[in-house]
């Protein structure tokens, strides 16, 4: 008897073609109430808003339905729902999925209406001098978005749903203005996060943060020492400024997140920067794959080779499996296979993906499959401190500009982002691997190595024979 999954159950409900008309037009943003009606209509689900237009009235009849259904399936009250959705981005997140679905159907794996999340370079000045940078940071660029073109994109991305603004450089603690756009993206109830090297934040700076709207924030550590961590970042004495400003963001309340790029320098010291990233306090830990783009280029060697990069995985999932207070990901795909090859035969299983790691049992694991490994094009965006737009921060190919293009119909025609979004057609092992939903390679080292974003992953264990090619030619 042919088992039903849980993909297919989404095709034929709400992915099937009458359901995604509807869709569309309920997820269409509303001039007269200033928002995506989608969002509208949380908001009067919530009691947050009194009145709204005909139409998303209507809507929220229909996502009453849909929230009180999902509230069952997860063993909420409707009361515990109506608090969880009084945040602005469960509204957005919801109306994206909800888009997506709409737009693209259900596809493995999933594609949101709008990026979740784009990581914006806002400058590219920098106070540290960082060997693996991908923006060659520095000195800030002649053609920066100025205050009010910052406004702009943000308007943009807002009209467009976007979830999540991650404001990064270069450091962008060094812009003048980064509390202005922070309060200013903020205010439309975009979740305001700060990617920085975590020098410039002395108790006061982590208060105007705070006071900005900021509520996320990822730091930068290179090395469980000065002697790692400084050599990396160019500068002496950057550790303790570093550790200094972790814990004044951990004081301060925000989500903090330890990010560190592994590469031959460092990725034997990983568990003992995770312990003492759980030790200061941090939420989470985020391992980042090293791709040799911008200055990252000049030091190519140091990267991990496939059999290395599988040793730091395995020794990762090690560490998330502890249980540990400090929750671990990274952003390098495969984590998500080695964590199915491990969990062969468990009726729960942990699937890392970029940005969580759900606990999934019986044919919910379907569900991995849906959430995918790369989100580059997907559900994540990036742009550059004047406004071009490209799939990744590590993935310097321009498929447009904030300022230039209708940014909405570049996410849902752009020949890069749609290929990008197939997994079926990548090239080599990873176009015919079982884990290709799952996984699918990191698209933006393929890109690094070959010049090719849709080539094998050169990190991946199974494609040694492009790594070495790949090094030869580097070399």
């Amino acid at each position: 008897m042919k088992t039903t999954t849980t993909i297919q159950v989404l095709k034929a409900t709400i992915g099937n073609p009458a359901t995604r008309t509807l869709l569309k037009g309920m997820s269409k943003y509303c001039e007269k109430d200033g928002k995506n009606r989608i969002e509208v209509a949380v908001e009067l689900y919530t009691g947050q808003r009194e009145d709204a237009c005909l139409s998303c009235k209507l809507t929220e009849k229909m996502i009453a339905k849909v929230l009180k259904k999902g509230a069952e399936a997860f063993g909420l009250t409707e009361e515990e729902l109506k608090k969880k959705f009084s945040d602005p981005y469960w509204a957005k997140g919801l109306s994206s999925t909800i888009r997506g679905i709409a737009e693209f159907g259900v596809r493995k794996p999933f594609t949101s209406g709008a990026p979740f999340q784009v990581v914006w370079d806002v400058t590219y000045a920098c106070n540290l001098h960082c060997k693996h940078c991908y923006a060659t940071a520095g000195k800030p660029w002649k053609d920066e978005l100025t205050t009010e073109e910052a406004k702009r994109a943000i308007d943009i991305f807002d009209r467009a749903g976007v979830t999540i603004i991650a404001f990064s450089g270069g450091e962008p603690l060094v812009r003048p203005d980064i509390m202005e756009l922070a309060r200013y993206a903020a205010d439309k109830g975009i979740y305001v996060a700060m990617a920085t090297n975590g020098t410039l934040i002395t108790k006061k700076k982590a208060k105007e943060m705070k006071d900005a709207g900021v509520q996320f924030v990822q730091i930068s550590l290179d090395g469980i020492d000065a002697e790692t961590h400084d050599e990396f970042r160019g500068v002496k004495g950057a550790f303790d400024k570093t550790v200094q400003g972790i814990k004044n963001s951990v004081a301060e309340g925000f989500f903090v997140e330890i990010s560190t790029t592994v590469t031959r320098y460092n990725y034997k010291q990983l568990p003992n920067i995770i312990q003492f990233g759980e030790d200061l306090g941090a939420n989470w830990f985020m391992a980042y794959n090293f791709v040799p783009t911008g200055r990252g280029k000049e030091i190519f060697e140091m990267d991990l080779s496939p059999d290395e990069r599988e040793e730091a995985i395995k020794m990762l999932w090690g560490e998330l499996r502890k249980g540990r207070k400090i929750n671990v990901l990274s952003t390098a795909p495969q984590f998500a296979r080695v964590a199915l090859q491990h969990e062969e035969g468990e009726s729960q299983k942990v699937v890392p993906t970029h940005f969580y790691n759900p606990k999934l049992a019986g044919q919910l694991v379907d569900l991995a499959e849906f959430i995918g490994g790369c989100g580059a094009g997907r559900f994540y965006m990036s742009m550059r401190a004047n406004g071009d737009l490209q799939p990744c921060v590590f993935f310097p190919l321009k498929v447009g500009n904030i300022l230039e293009d209708d940014f909405e119909e570049l996410w849902k025609k752009n020949e890069v982002l749609s290929n990008l979004r197939n997994k079926d057609i990548l090239e080599g092992f990873c176009g015919k691997c079982d884990y290709r939903y799952y996984c699918g390679g990191c698209r933006a080292r393929a890109y690094a190595y070959t010049g090719d974003y849709l080539a094998p992953d050169p990190g991946c264990i199974y494609n040694k024979e492009v790594y070495e090619k790949a090094m030869e030619e580097w070399k």
